[in-house]
């Protein structure tokens, strides 16, 4: 009981809460499902959108800064990628905020793509590559990213990827959003 009352006064936890019992009637917790006995007993609320972009907002800004790329338009494509969700690995194996693909994530110099800190600046680093290489042009350059480059040479534009076409539409709605102050 006293680590129950304990989990649900402090407030910096932010995990959720695995439980179970044994043959013993002995109680088990952890953070981390290690075993399928243990089942969910606390869910740790999700932060809003505001709250991850209070928390990242730092290194977004110091991206932007090194890269030159708009800090709205890096939020923007994090919203989209993964929700501000930096543990977020996809069906095709790209991970952390930005969802970089291992090949990019090492040609980025981004050891751990799950820490927040190297996943933005590499995947910022690698969108500003994607911009100059398609001169600035917004929508190709994310195409570029979600779809990789050769795709857009190969297409000559947007690639007729429904994927790549609703991840571009997104990440503008997003930006749009974020430039007129909304999130």
């Amino acid at each position: 009981m006293c680590v129950a009352a304990l989990l649900l006064t402090t407030s910096s936890v932010c995990a959720d809460i695995f439980r179970y019992r044994d043959e013993n009637g002995v109680w088990h917790f952890t953070n981390i499902k290690t075993d399928a006995r243990y089942q969910l007993y606390l869910k740790s609320p999700k932060a809003t959108v505001s709250e991850y972009l209070e928390k990242y907002d730092g290194i977004i800004v110091q991206a932007s800064r090194r890269f030159g790329v708009d800090p709205n338009l890096i939020r923007a494509i994090i919203k989209a990628e993964s929700g501000f969700d930096h543990k977020a690995v996809s069906r095709k194996g790209a991970q952390g905020l930005m969802q970089l693909m291992p090949p990019t994530a090492d040609a980025m110099d981004v050891n751990n793509p799950f820490n927040p800190e190297e996943n933005i600046f590499g995947g910022t680093r690698y969108f500003s590559l994607m911009l100059k290489r398609f001169n600035n042009d917004m929508a190709l350059a994310l195409a570029a990213y979600n779809a990789g480059p050769e795709a857009v040479v190969a297409s000559r534009g947007i690639p007729p990827y429904p994927e790549t076409r609703s991840f571009i539409q997104r990440v503008l709605e997003f930006y749009r959003s974020y430039n007129a102050g909304t999130r």
